[in-house]
């Protein structure tokens, strides 16, 4: 777990940079909005599957909004939970963080924000913990499970992958982040597949749709403590030719029936107020990468995550 440093955002600056000039990629600039971002609570950005603080201490999963939430007033953090494990395994690691940053900031609460898998982990925490979360966010989550997850999980590839893999992972993971995590594929496969999300479903529920492809409650009392709900997610694959994840993404896209993100189909994502499902953003575009490569066309992720704090501002969060 880290908190943003101007320090860090001149190095995602740098990158993103560096990018533009490489590859022909785009750059978002905003216009800085003093108190634009200033939530009530802190705001916890929690990674997905394969997912990081940071690598190297530089580049940052969720690349260049840390610092972009900060500059406006946010008070963020990042967490970093075991990048290939089960929904439960990496939740009660998020949990234990978000208590550290509740001593930390002698706040009541905190504004989780979730990506992909990290929208299970945030979910696990509000089920724990529901006085020490305000709100919680999916970004492009797996809610009802992704058919990649189904596809793999019907064959024996995950087992093999595993044993094969397993000690691989962790120490690659090791070596990036500079954290010893356990890695565990077959389970963190379970977690996204559409049987492994029902069962995650029946134990943290708040939030869902009570019809398919509806909308969830915006607000759920849990344990006598209110929780706000959101999410947003994409429809598009092939978003920018420079980015080197795009055809990797068109591939698993493959896999499923419905409009996807590369990943996780439109309806999946749906979780308590659904801002939208349809973006014209890939699974990694959701955070901004790979460095910033994103379409030029749509409204960048940067912008959607500072506009959701501004919600958050509003909402009293």
């Amino acid at each position: 777990m880290r908190k943003g440093t101007r320090t860090r955002g001149l190095y995602a600056a740098a990158l993103a940079t560096l990018a533009v000039v490489l590859v022909g990629g785009t750059c978002q600039k905003q216009e800085v909005i003093p108190g634009y971002t200033a939530t009530q609570y802190p705001i916890v950005l929690s990674h997905g599957l394969f997912g990081f603080d940071s690598i190297l201490g530089v580049l940052d999963y969720w690349f260049q909004v840390e610092t972009a939430l900060a500059a406006e007033g946010a008070e963020v953090f990042v967490t970093q939970v075991p990048p290939i494990n089960a929904s439960g395994e990496r939740g009660a690691e998020l949990l234990a963080q978000v208590e550290e940053i509740i001593a930390i900031t002698g706040a009541d609460k905190v504004n989780l924000v979730g990506h992909s898998q990290g929208g299970q982990d945030v979910r696990f925490v509000a089920a724990a913990r529901p006085d020490l979360v305000a709100s919680v966010t999916a970004v492009g989550g797996v809610h009802f499970g992704a058919p990649m997850a189904d596809l793999l999980a019907d064959g024996p590839l995950p087992p093999v992958l595993d044993a094969l893999l397993g000690p691989v992972l962790e120490s690659v993971f090791e070596l990036l982040t500079g954290e010893a995590n356990p890695a565990d594929l077959e389970a963190a496969i379970e977690s996204l597949t559409t049987e492994g999300s029902a069962a995650f479903n029946a134990v943290a529920p708040a939030g869902l749709p009570a019809v398919e492809c509806g909308e969830g409650p915006a607000v759920e009392i849990i344990d006598g403590h209110p929780v706000r709900f959101y999410s947003w997610g994409g429809t598009a694959v092939a978003t920018n030719f420079a980015d080197i994840i795009d055809p990797i993404l068109v591939l698993t896209a493959l896999a499923a029936d419905d409009d996807n993100d590369g990943l996780v189909e439109r309806c999946s994502t749906h979780l308590g107020e659904v801002i939208r499902d349809d973006y014209g953003l890939n699974h990694l575009d959701l955070v901004n990468q790979v460095l910033g490569l994103v379409p030029g066309d749509e409204v960048d992720p940067i912008s959607i995550l500072r506009a959701h704090a501004n919600r958050l501002v509003n909402d009293g969060l």
